[in-house]
Protein backbone atom coordinates (compact mmCIF):
# COMPACT_ATOMS: atom_id res chain seq x y z
CA UNK A 1 0.00 0.00 0.00
CA UNK A 2 0.71 3.67 -0.46
CA UNK A 3 1.57 5.98 2.92
CA UNK A 4 2.97 9.25 4.33
CA UNK A 5 5.46 8.42 6.57
CA UNK A 6 6.82 10.80 9.76
CA UNK A 7 10.36 9.36 10.25
CA UNK A 8 11.45 12.79 11.74
CA UNK A 9 9.63 15.40 13.32
CA UNK A 10 9.93 18.92 12.00
CA UNK A 11 10.57 16.91 8.20
CA UNK A 12 7.92 16.76 5.61
CA UNK A 13 6.10 13.55 5.40
CA UNK A 14 7.66 11.15 3.14
CA UNK A 15 5.25 9.02 0.73
CA UNK A 16 6.63 5.07 0.86
CA UNK A 17 5.25 1.87 -0.39
CA UNK A 18 4.79 -0.53 2.47
CA UNK A 19 2.81 -3.79 3.04
CA UNK A 20 -0.52 -3.54 4.78
CA UNK A 21 -0.78 -4.70 8.67
CA UNK A 22 -2.80 -7.27 9.69
CA UNK A 23 -5.51 -7.12 11.87
CA UNK A 24 -5.21 -8.77 15.42
CA UNK A 25 -7.25 -9.87 17.59
CA UNK A 26 -10.01 -7.70 17.54
CA UNK A 27 -9.10 -5.50 15.41
CA UNK A 28 -10.41 -4.47 11.83
CA UNK A 29 -8.61 -4.10 8.66
CA UNK A 30 -10.03 -0.65 6.54
CA UNK A 31 -9.63 0.63 3.06
CA UNK A 32 -9.62 4.06 3.34
CA UNK A 33 -11.69 6.22 1.89
CA UNK A 34 -10.72 9.36 3.32
CA UNK A 35 -8.58 10.80 6.19
CA UNK A 36 -9.56 14.32 7.20
CA UNK A 37 -5.84 16.30 8.14
CA UNK A 38 -6.23 17.91 11.94
CA UNK A 39 -4.61 20.72 13.68
CA UNK A 40 -3.24 17.87 16.10
CA UNK A 41 -1.54 15.85 12.98
CA UNK A 42 0.59 19.23 12.78
CA UNK A 43 1.59 19.68 16.11
CA UNK A 44 2.49 16.10 15.65
CA UNK A 45 4.33 16.59 12.33
CA UNK A 46 5.90 19.55 14.07
CA UNK A 47 7.57 18.44 16.72
CA UNK A 48 4.99 20.52 19.26
CA UNK A 49 3.37 17.17 20.88
CA UNK A 50 6.46 14.55 22.70
CA UNK A 51 5.93 11.12 22.94
CA UNK A 52 4.79 10.34 19.09
CA UNK A 53 5.87 6.61 18.08
CA UNK A 54 8.42 6.74 15.05
CA UNK A 55 8.20 6.34 12.09
CA UNK A 56 4.61 7.39 12.16
CA UNK A 57 1.55 7.19 9.61
CA UNK A 58 -0.62 10.38 10.97
CA UNK A 59 -3.92 10.36 10.65
CA UNK A 60 -6.98 10.40 13.16
CA UNK A 61 -10.39 11.26 11.24
CA UNK A 62 -10.16 8.32 9.41
CA UNK A 63 -13.19 6.58 6.85
CA UNK A 64 -12.90 3.49 5.54
CA UNK A 65 -14.70 -0.08 4.53
CA UNK A 66 -14.18 -2.85 6.51
CA UNK A 67 -11.92 -5.32 4.35
CA UNK A 68 -10.17 -7.88 6.88
CA UNK A 69 -11.66 -8.62 10.25
CA UNK A 70 -9.00 -10.09 12.96
CA UNK A 71 -9.60 -12.94 15.17
CA UNK A 72 -12.91 -12.54 17.65
CA UNK A 73 -13.57 -9.46 15.09
CA UNK A 74 -17.30 -9.52 15.22
CA UNK A 75 -19.22 -6.23 15.67
CA UNK A 76 -18.54 -4.98 12.05
CA UNK A 77 -19.42 -6.78 8.80
CA UNK A 78 -17.20 -6.92 5.46
CA UNK A 79 -17.56 -4.14 3.21
CA UNK A 80 -18.99 -2.02 6.18
CA UNK A 81 -17.98 1.86 6.73
CA UNK A 82 -16.67 2.74 9.84
CA UNK A 83 -14.72 5.67 11.08
CA UNK A 84 -11.85 5.72 13.26
CA UNK A 85 -10.87 8.60 15.77
CA UNK A 86 -8.01 10.30 17.59
CA UNK A 87 -8.55 7.54 21.05
CA UNK A 88 -7.48 4.59 19.76
CA UNK A 89 -6.86 2.21 22.96
CA UNK A 90 -7.94 2.61 26.81
CA UNK A 91 -6.98 0.24 29.32
CA UNK A 92 -10.16 -0.20 30.95
CA UNK A 93 -8.83 -0.64 34.50
CA UNK A 94 -7.24 2.50 35.54
CA UNK A 95 -9.48 4.60 38.18
CA UNK A 96 -10.41 7.08 35.02
CA UNK A 97 -11.94 4.11 33.20
CA UNK A 98 -13.94 2.55 35.68
CA UNK A 99 -15.09 6.14 36.19
CA UNK A 100 -16.50 6.67 32.74
CA UNK A 101 -13.05 9.40 32.28
CA UNK A 102 -11.60 6.77 29.42
CA UNK A 103 -10.54 10.11 27.66
CA UNK A 104 -8.00 10.26 31.07
CA UNK A 105 -6.18 7.05 30.65
CA UNK A 106 -3.48 6.36 32.14
CA UNK A 107 -1.91 4.05 29.42
CA UNK A 108 -4.02 5.05 26.30
CA UNK A 109 -3.45 4.74 22.76
CA UNK A 110 -3.71 7.30 20.17
CA UNK A 111 -4.50 6.87 16.64
CA UNK A 112 -1.77 8.76 14.35
CA UNK A 113 0.07 9.62 17.43
CA UNK A 114 0.81 6.04 19.78
CA UNK A 115 -0.74 4.17 16.34
CA UNK A 116 -0.40 4.53 12.46
CA UNK A 117 -3.09 6.29 11.52
CA UNK A 118 -4.82 7.16 8.33
CA UNK A 119 -2.90 8.94 5.53
CA UNK A 120 -2.35 5.47 3.89
CA UNK A 121 -4.79 3.32 1.61
CA UNK A 122 -5.19 0.93 4.50
CA UNK A 123 -4.86 0.91 8.48
CA UNK A 124 -5.76 -1.37 11.36
CA UNK A 125 -7.40 -0.09 14.65
CA UNK A 126 -9.48 -1.84 17.26
CA UNK A 127 -13.30 -2.16 16.56
CA UNK A 128 -14.11 -1.40 19.78
CA UNK A 129 -13.14 2.29 18.91
CA UNK A 130 -14.44 2.56 15.72
CA UNK A 131 -17.96 4.21 15.33
CA UNK A 132 -20.48 3.10 12.44
CA UNK A 133 -20.82 6.09 9.70
CA UNK A 134 -23.85 6.00 7.39
CA UNK A 135 -23.61 5.00 3.81
CA UNK A 136 -24.93 8.06 2.29
CA UNK A 137 -22.84 11.10 2.31
CA UNK A 138 -19.54 11.62 0.67
CA UNK A 139 -16.75 9.99 3.36
CA UNK A 140 -14.91 13.19 2.40
CA UNK A 141 -17.74 15.16 4.63
CA UNK A 142 -17.84 12.62 7.19
CA UNK A 143 -14.29 12.04 8.08
CA UNK A 144 -13.55 15.69 10.10
CA UNK A 145 -16.60 14.73 12.19
CA UNK A 146 -14.26 12.21 13.57
CA UNK A 147 -11.83 15.03 15.33
CA UNK A 148 -13.18 18.61 14.44
CA UNK A 149 -16.50 17.56 15.30
CA UNK A 150 -16.21 15.05 18.23
CA UNK A 151 -13.42 16.98 20.04
CA UNK A 152 -14.86 20.26 19.44
CA UNK A 153 -18.25 18.47 21.21
CA UNK A 154 -16.61 17.99 24.04
CA UNK A 155 -15.33 21.30 24.03
CA UNK A 156 -18.98 22.37 23.36
CA UNK A 157 -20.36 20.18 26.28
CA UNK A 158 -18.02 21.69 28.72
CA UNK A 159 -18.85 25.72 27.80
CA UNK A 160 -22.33 24.13 29.06
CA UNK A 161 -25.72 25.42 28.45
CA UNK A 162 -24.55 28.90 27.22
CA UNK A 163 -27.07 31.08 25.26
CA UNK A 164 -24.26 33.29 23.49
CA UNK A 165 -20.97 31.38 23.03
CA UNK A 166 -17.65 32.70 21.47
CA UNK A 167 -15.23 30.76 19.36
CA UNK A 168 -11.71 32.05 18.87
CA UNK A 169 -10.44 30.44 15.48
CA UNK A 170 -12.55 29.69 13.02
CA UNK A 171 -11.72 26.62 11.15
CA UNK A 172 -12.50 23.09 10.61
CA UNK A 173 -14.13 22.81 14.50
CA UNK A 174 -15.73 25.96 14.96
CA UNK A 175 -17.33 25.99 11.58
CA UNK A 176 -19.24 22.57 12.21
CA UNK A 177 -19.71 23.73 16.52
CA UNK A 178 -21.79 26.65 14.98
CA UNK A 179 -23.83 24.87 13.11
CA UNK A 180 -25.18 22.68 15.59
CA UNK A 181 -25.41 25.56 18.46
CA UNK A 182 -27.11 27.72 15.36
CA UNK A 183 -29.56 24.18 15.23
CA UNK A 184 -29.83 24.34 19.57
CA UNK A 185 -30.59 28.10 19.37
CA UNK A 186 -27.65 29.66 20.37
CA UNK A 187 -25.78 32.60 19.49
CA UNK A 188 -22.49 32.42 18.12
CA UNK A 189 -19.72 35.28 18.30
CA UNK A 190 -16.79 34.51 16.11
CA UNK A 191 -13.24 35.20 16.31
CA UNK A 192 -10.77 35.05 13.87
CA UNK A 193 -6.87 36.34 12.95
CA UNK A 194 -6.98 40.05 13.55
CA UNK A 195 -8.00 41.25 9.61
CA UNK A 196 -8.93 38.16 8.12
CA UNK A 197 -12.04 38.95 6.14
CA UNK A 198 -12.72 35.81 4.34
CA UNK A 199 -13.04 33.66 7.94
CA UNK A 200 -15.12 36.57 8.94
CA UNK A 201 -17.01 36.24 6.21
CA UNK A 202 -16.84 32.46 6.27
CA UNK A 203 -18.23 32.57 9.93
CA UNK A 204 -21.42 34.43 9.21
CA UNK A 205 -22.17 32.80 6.21
CA UNK A 206 -22.37 29.68 8.52
CA UNK A 207 -24.42 31.13 11.30
CA UNK A 208 -22.29 33.48 13.44
CA UNK A 209 -24.11 36.60 14.37
CA UNK A 210 -21.08 38.25 14.68
CA UNK A 211 -17.60 37.82 13.57
CA UNK A 212 -14.60 39.81 14.31
CA UNK A 213 -10.64 39.75 14.77
CA UNK A 214 -9.56 38.29 17.88
CA UNK A 215 -8.22 41.51 19.10
CA UNK A 216 -12.20 42.65 18.86
CA UNK A 217 -14.03 43.01 22.29
CA UNK A 218 -17.71 41.31 20.92
CA UNK A 219 -20.73 43.54 21.38
CA UNK A 220 -22.13 41.53 24.10
CA UNK A 221 -20.88 39.70 27.06
CA UNK A 222 -20.76 36.41 26.39
CA UNK A 223 -21.56 33.20 28.66
CA UNK A 224 -18.97 31.38 27.50
CA UNK A 225 -15.79 30.83 24.73
CA UNK A 226 -14.20 27.88 23.73
CA UNK A 227 -10.71 28.63 22.18
CA UNK A 228 -9.81 26.18 19.03
CA UNK A 229 -6.85 28.67 17.95
CA UNK A 230 -3.65 27.05 19.87
CA UNK A 231 -2.40 30.49 21.13
CA UNK A 232 -1.54 30.92 24.91
CA UNK A 233 -2.32 34.62 24.68
CA UNK A 234 -5.91 34.65 23.86
CA UNK A 235 -7.41 32.82 27.79
CA UNK A 236 -7.01 36.17 29.13
CA UNK A 237 -8.87 38.07 26.23
CA UNK A 238 -11.21 35.55 26.44
CA UNK A 239 -12.27 35.62 30.22
CA UNK A 240 -12.25 39.27 29.55
CA UNK A 241 -15.17 38.92 27.13
CA UNK A 242 -17.02 36.13 29.48
CA UNK A 243 -19.82 37.37 32.12
CA UNK A 244 -19.05 36.59 35.71
CA UNK A 245 -19.92 32.87 36.35
CA UNK A 246 -19.13 32.36 32.26
CA UNK A 247 -16.41 29.86 31.66
CA UNK A 248 -13.57 29.59 28.95
CA UNK A 249 -12.80 26.08 27.77
CA UNK A 250 -9.15 25.15 25.60
CA UNK A 251 -10.46 23.06 23.47
CA UNK A 252 -6.47 22.49 21.90
CA UNK A 253 -4.19 19.39 22.67
CA UNK A 254 -1.23 21.92 22.58
CA UNK A 255 -1.05 25.46 22.76
CA UNK A 256 1.37 28.45 23.27
CA UNK A 257 2.11 29.81 26.83
CA UNK A 258 -0.41 31.41 28.87
CA UNK A 259 0.60 34.90 29.66
CA UNK A 260 0.21 36.26 33.56
CA UNK A 261 -3.03 38.24 33.87
CA UNK A 262 -4.86 40.18 36.71
CA UNK A 263 -6.98 37.90 38.69
CA UNK A 264 -9.48 40.62 38.29
CA UNK A 265 -10.12 39.32 34.83
CA UNK A 266 -10.99 35.74 36.28
CA UNK A 267 -12.48 37.03 39.56
CA UNK A 268 -16.77 36.80 39.34
CA UNK A 269 -16.25 32.75 39.28
CA UNK A 270 -15.24 32.62 35.68
CA UNK A 271 -13.73 29.10 35.10
CA UNK A 272 -11.08 27.88 33.02
CA UNK A 273 -11.47 24.39 31.47
CA UNK A 274 -9.60 21.99 29.51
CA UNK A 275 -10.08 19.12 26.97
CA UNK A 276 -8.45 15.83 27.03
CA UNK A 277 -9.30 13.46 24.02
CA UNK A 278 -12.58 12.37 23.71
CA UNK A 279 -14.95 9.12 25.00
CA UNK A 280 -16.70 6.74 22.83
CA UNK A 281 -19.86 8.10 24.14
CA UNK A 282 -19.29 11.94 23.07
CA UNK A 283 -18.70 9.89 19.51
CA UNK A 284 -21.97 7.76 19.83
CA UNK A 285 -23.92 11.42 20.73
CA UNK A 286 -22.54 14.10 18.29
CA UNK A 287 -22.88 11.82 15.57
CA UNK A 288 -26.48 11.31 16.02
CA UNK A 289 -26.38 14.97 16.73
CA UNK A 290 -24.82 16.04 13.72
CA UNK A 291 -27.06 13.44 11.58
CA UNK A 292 -30.01 15.90 13.14
CA UNK A 293 -29.10 18.65 12.71
CA UNK A 294 -27.82 18.32 9.32
CA UNK A 295 -24.68 19.45 9.53
CA UNK A 296 -22.68 20.09 6.35
CA UNK A 297 -18.75 20.58 6.38
CA UNK A 298 -16.78 22.70 4.26
CA UNK A 299 -13.86 20.35 3.01
CA UNK A 300 -10.96 21.02 0.86
CA UNK A 301 -9.69 17.96 -0.92
CA UNK A 302 -5.72 16.74 -1.28
CA UNK A 303 -4.74 13.23 -2.88
CA UNK A 304 -2.30 11.23 -0.16
CA UNK A 305 0.86 12.46 -2.18
CA UNK A 306 -0.37 16.08 -1.10
CA UNK A 307 -0.83 15.68 2.43
CA UNK A 308 2.13 18.24 2.91
CA UNK A 309 0.91 20.87 1.06
CA UNK A 310 -2.61 19.99 3.14
CA UNK A 311 -0.64 20.21 6.56
CA UNK A 312 0.96 23.17 5.38
CA UNK A 313 -2.17 25.01 3.88
CA UNK A 314 -3.18 24.43 7.59
CA UNK A 315 -0.15 25.72 9.34
CA UNK A 316 -0.47 29.37 7.20
CA UNK A 317 -3.88 29.58 7.65
CA UNK A 318 -5.07 29.25 4.05
CA UNK A 319 -7.41 26.82 4.28
CA UNK A 320 -11.37 27.69 4.52
CA UNK A 321 -13.29 24.66 6.67
CA UNK A 322 -11.20 21.52 7.01
CA UNK A 323 -8.81 19.69 4.58
CA UNK A 324 -9.18 15.35 3.90
CA UNK A 325 -6.78 13.43 2.26
CA UNK A 326 -8.38 11.37 -0.19
CA UNK A 327 -6.16 8.15 -1.20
Amino acid sequence: MRAMILRKNGEPLALIDCPAARPGPGQLRLQVEACGVCRTDLHVVDGELNGAKLPLIPGHEIVGRVVELGPGASRFSMGQRVGIPWLGHSCGRCRYCEAGQENLCDTPGFTGYTLDGGYAEHCVASQDYAFALPEEPDPVSLAPLLCAGLIGYRSYRMAGEAPRLGLYGFGAAAHILTQLACWQGREIYAFTRPGDAAAQAFARETGAIWAGGSDQAPPVELDAAILFAPVGALLPVALRAVRKGGVVVCGGIHMSDIPGFPYADLWGERGVRSVANLTREDGEQFLRLASQAGIEVATRSYRLDEANEALDDLRTGRLTGAAVLVP
